[in-house]
């Protein structure tokens, strides 16, 4: 049978399993009862989305990252549990005291797949194309880096980089999948090159290789039988223990989570927080990884005319029942946020007190404005109506139920929130328009404290729109300050401070409502062992084996 095929059955499979699900057996996919790792086997794995590009600094949409993070090695590795770096192509490293000037020594035995050395030259190409992108190829600058000026190999197993201010979050950024080591003949790729259908070209030196594509449907990774460079504090120090995975695109919900227990997948992304319960049963386990950054949040975005009004945000802050919307939407594993940023995320502080819920001091507040009832319900000044237009965020786990529960709670205080559902063209032009998409639903994660200035800097993710798209001007300039402060702080403990005068002025002014601390959701059949996630809950799959 060809793969193409294989695919299709298993597809059509899970979709007969999941409609069977009530009658399945949980006992029909117990383990072997092995207690040493076994080589071999093929993993099935199921994604929700295809992946869209397999350039490293495109690693934050999770299909990619989640291929990248296990074709690349980085030159450190961050322990998801202590957060502590370690090292894994770099031996060992240094800055100086301001945090202009890094040194990393390599290891001096790594080879990409493709036969050619991971050197200082290729190194330094990596950084150099992360840290300034190529306008020409339309590779962007990687979020995870600020201040790039320059690379300089030293020799042959050393190589220096210098910035043009302190970049005290470039540590930790050469730990993210935003800085997946490459080959040489890979940097050259166009961004063309490494999208959908080029995947194969895509040259590593991780512990996997891309074996095979179907553009939208699947991708077959490979184990790389000489991979021998992991990090010390992985169980597994050499080849991974499969002979390879197939990545599965199945969009539809209750299809991954039939085909994982009837036993047709072996792990499946984003169980959705209704169907948890129909994998919490025995032979199947849940692993809810938080992802340790931004929240699950919405942005008001200040350069609109009606939102330009601070009243109005906060009025919109605390008409919105967070609590309530988790109670009917989510599930234990979404914890309610307390801040922008995750409770587990470093420089994180409490600013629960600015999202209470208070629905009678909504209502003071838009009266207050201006905003007058009308006999809709709605509330309309100089004629004009509060309607305001959020989108629908894909990616996140059930964006559309919770918008809609939202919709409902701010109509009870007048305000008309309508939920943006487009084509993809018109969804990118409209969400860069503050008076299309006035508010706006996402998340990041990153364990590093410039994390925050990637989501809401004017040159980053920009979420609030606070660099008008049209004009170029910059609407709360004072925001831009305290966000580079924190890129740009080397001293660890004021850095923290500032990254938590961010997270004070944020909820201070109401241009953000943090609604829960995003975790990624896996389920997985019991005898799959050995499966891990990185710092940001992205796949590891190195240390996977199975004992079906």
């Amino acid at each position: 049978m060809s793969r193409s095929r294989s695919t299709r059955a298993l597809i059509a499979v899970a979709v007969s399993s999941a409609l069977l699900l009530a009658g399945c057996s949980a006992g029909q996919t117990g383990g072997g009862g092995a207690t040493e790792p076994q080589t071999g086997g093929t993993l099935n794995y199921l994604e929700h989305q295809p992946h869209t590009s397999l350039y490293p600094p495109s690693g934050g949409f999770y299909p990619n990252g989640g291929i990248v993070n296990n074709i690349t090695d980085r030159l450190v590795y961050q322990n998801p549990e202590t957060l502590e770096f370690e090292p894994w192509i770099a031996t060992d490293w240094e800055s100086n005291d301001d945090a202009t000037e890094y040194t990393f020594n390599l290891r001096s035995d790594v080879t990409f797949s493709d036969g050619t050395p991971l050197d200082a030259d290729v190194v330094a190409k990596n950084f150099d194309l992360y840290g300034l992108g190529d306008p020409d190829r339309a590779l962007p600058v990687s979020e995870a880096i600020n201040n790039y000026e320059r690379s300089e190999v030293v020799d042959a197993d050393t190589v220096k980089f210098f910035f043009t201010a302190p970049a005290p979050g470039f540590l930790q950024a050469t730990s993210t999948i935003n800085s997946g080591l490459v080959s040489d003949a890979t940097l050259d790729l166009s961004f063309e090159g490494f999208g959908p259908g080029n995947s194969q070209n895509i040259i590593g030196s991780g512990p996997f290789t891309i074996s095979g594509e179907e553009i939208g449907t699947r991708v077959d990774l490979a184990a790389r039988e000489d991979y021998a460079w992991a990090p010390p504090s992985w169980e597994n120090q050499g080849r991974p223990y499969l002979d390879g995975i197939t990545i599965t695109v199945t969009p539809e919900d209750s299809v991954r989570v039939g085909a994982l227990v009837s036993g047709q997948a072996d792990i499946v992304r984003n169980v959705e927080a209704q169907d948890e319960a129909q994998v919490e049963v025995p032979g199947y386990s849940i692993l809810a990884a938080q992802t340790k950054g931004v929240n699950n949040g919405l942005s008001l975005r200040i350069g609109n005319e009606k939102l330009s009004d601070i009243r109005v945000r906060q009025a919109i802050t605390a008409g919105i029942d967070r609590q309530a919307v988790i109670d009917t939407i989510y599930s234990a594993n979404y914890p309610l946020a307390t801040s922008v940023l995750s409770s587990s995320a470093p420089g994180y502080v409490n600013t629960e007190e600015y999202f209470a819920y208070d629905q009678a001091k909504a209502k003071s507040l838009l009266d207050e404005a201006g905003w007058v009832p009308g006999a809709d319900g709605i509330r309309a000044k100089d004629g004009q109506k509060l309607t305001l237009v959020v989108n629908e965020a894909a990616p996140q786990p059930r964006s559309f139920e919770a918008l809609t529960l939202i919709s409902q709670q701010l109509a009870e205080i007048g305000v008309d929130l309508q939920i943006l559902k487009a084509d993809a063209g018109t969804y990118a032009e409209a969400i860069l328009d503050a008076d299309q998409v006035q508010i706006y639903h996402s998340m990041v994660g990153r364990t590093d404290l410039d994390v925050i200035k990637s989501q809401f800097y004017s040159s980053n993710r920009n979420v609030l729109l606070n660099k008008n798209n049209k004009t170029g001007e910059i609407v709360d300039p004072k925001l831009e300050e305290l966000l580079l402060a924190v890129a740009s702080t080397p001293a660890p403990d004021a850095r923290i401070a500032a990254s938590q005068a961010v997270q004070t002025y944020l909820a201070e002014q109401a241009y953000q409502i943090p609604l829960f601390e995003e975790p990624q959701v896996y389920g997985q059949a019991d005898y799959v062992h050995g499966f891990q996630t990185e710092s940001i809950a992205r796949p590891i799959f190195s240390q996977v084996w199975l004992d079906r």
